[in-house]
């Protein structure tokens, strides 16, 4: 099923501000969420569709990335970016905070809050994001590829299985927060009473306190670890492009959210080919005699060598287009072309023997350009000339 534009699922303009966005997601979830609709499948799955807008729009880069792009600057199948595969509770825990406070008890609670999205529902802890940069061939990016990268991140303890416990029942509801892991203050002012929430000072956001802490971990659920992590990158990346890929940052205390992985791009620079956007530039330098009588010269592209014509009479400057021959637009709109660019050579310095026969060919009426044969196209280019100035 073909996905709808982010902005027309959240009936906001191109232009929205990040304020505007967020309060029609926050409008949009409430007439979908799963409380209000029970048992209505075509609800729920608006309200993942919601939540994977907000995900996006909310996010400067990725808005960025999806305003150029579209759905395929998200990475799509691959992995990256988008808010695709959403569980219920992921969308609770990621963007529980944007009704935090609004009904008086949070996201859930203003639904009657049963079962695992409760009133109660604390704070989840979110791991940091990683950052690593690829570098990739001409070859890479023309054709996609795969690679397996080795990050050294925190992980989950093994010993207490990222509880932070030692027994794994050994804590006790926080005290202070009784167990939402926020704490919301009333404050009255002049303009009279404001409610603001914050992450729990006391047990910062787990909703509980360790009374054995695990000592693998110190009670904090992560070590330092590594993890082998393969990366699929899509044809038509291009340098400084940033990919993201979710829950594959650090670990987060207590079993929390784990972090993203962000994936810079860096080209590797071919030898003989030049990127212009998804056009490839080749420099072809051919002597004096080729450029008047043509001939024919191979060229390196993406998929190998190919045999191109040079015209008689061809000027230096020209340029040859062969189409399809550069690289893939990344957001599936075709191929670029591979723009040969004719360059002629002057010798600095030329034998006797090549001397006499270049004085031969400018006493020749077809080297003279004041002669009739050539005056016409002289002048052509003389015109030429200076319409570029």
């Amino acid at each position: 099923m073909e996905k709808r534009d982010y902005y027309e699922v959240l009936e906001v303009a191109k232009n929205a501000t990040p304020e505007e966005i967020k309060k029609a997601y926050r409008k949009k979830a409430i007439q979908y969420h799963p409380d209000k609709n029970p048992g209505d499948k075509e609800a729920e799955e608006k309200f993942k569709e919601a939540a994977e807008a907000y995900e996006v729009l909310s996010n400067p880069d990725k808005r960025a990335r999806y305003d150029q792009f579209g759905h395929a600057g998200m990475g799509g199948a691959s992995g990256f970016g988008g808010a695709g595969g959403f569980s219920m509770e992921d969308i609770f825990t990621r963007f529980g905070d944007v009704f935090e406070g609004a009904f008086g008890g949070g996201f859930s609670s203003f639904f009657g809050g049963g079962g695992s999205r409760g009133g109660g529902r604390r704070v989840v802890n979110r791991g940091t994001n990683l950052r690593v940069t690829v570098k990739l061939t001409l070859e890479e990016i023309a054709n996609g590829t795969t690679k397996k990268i080795k990050v050294k991140k925190y992980v989950p303890c093994s010993a207490c299985h990222g509880t932070g416990e030692k027994d794994g029942n050994s804590s006790t509801t926080c005290p202070t927060c009784n167990g939402r892991g926020v704490q919301t203050r009333v404050m009255h002012t002049m303009l009279g009473q404001m409610q603001t929430s914050s992450t729990c000072s006391t047990c910062g956001g787990s909703g509980k306190v360790i009374k054995d802490k695990c000592t693998s971990c110190y009670g904090e659920g992560i070590v330092s670890g590594e993890e082998t992590i393969e990366l699929k990158i899509p044809a038509g990346v291009y340098e400084g492009m940033q990919l993201t890929m979710e829950g594959k940052g650090n670990a987060a205390r207590h079993g929390g959210i784990n972090g993203d992985l962000l994936i810079a791009i860096q080209e590797i620079e071919h030898p003989d080919l030049k990127r212009d956007g998804i056009d490839l530039v080749y420099n072809l330098y051919i002597g004096i005699p080729d450029a008047i009588l043509g001939c024919s010269a191979e060229i390196p592209t993406i998929g190998g060598k190919v045999k191109i014509k040079v015209e008689p009479g061809t000027q230096s400057g020209k340029v040859l287009r062969l189409k399809g021959k550069g690289l893939p637009d990344i957001s599936s709109y075709g191929h670029g072309d591979l723009l040969v660019r004719i360059n002629v050579f002057i010798p600095n310095d030329v034998t006797k023997e090549d001397k006499k026969l270049l004085e031969q060919m400018r006493e020749s009426e077809s080297f003279n350009p004041q002669s009739k044969r050539n005056e016409s196209f002289f002048s052509k280019l003389k015109n030429a000339f200076r319409n570029m100035m």
